[in-house]
């Protein structure tokens, strides 16, 4: 499972609305690919599709679809947003990472 925290939550619906999705009915597609300085890096846009190879989750209001083959790096993850000054945008704490880059975006296993 994946979940969503408050403030990530609130940024998600206000990009989606602004991007013309629903949050609502359309999902959160996040996923992995390879890249990035550690290896791995994350991956999260809009859909209003899903396809039969995708787990679907649900938390604090927010449609989730994964790929289940990214399924197994992401398990456990919470989504957040850090915003501000400093701030770096989505976040996935990531339980499975043993290693992340400096700016967050990329991990190992």
């Amino acid at each position: 499972m994946i979940k969503v925290s408050d403030t990530a939550r609130k940024k998600i619906i206000d990009l989606m609305q602004d991007d013309g999705f629903d949050p609502a009915i359309d999902y959160v597609r996040v996923g992995v690919k390879s890249g990035g300085c550690s290896g791995l890096s994350y991956d999260l846009k809009f859909d209003k599709t899903k396809s039969e190879d995708d787990k679907i989750f649900v938390d604090n209001d927010i449609t989730i679809a994964v790929e289940k083959k990214s399924f197994l790096y992401l398990a456990g993850t919470i989504l957040e947003f850090s915003g501000g000054i400093n701030g770096k945008g989505f976040v996935f704490n990531n339980p499975n990472a043993n290693r992340t880059c400096g700016c967050g975006e990329s991990f190992s296993l």
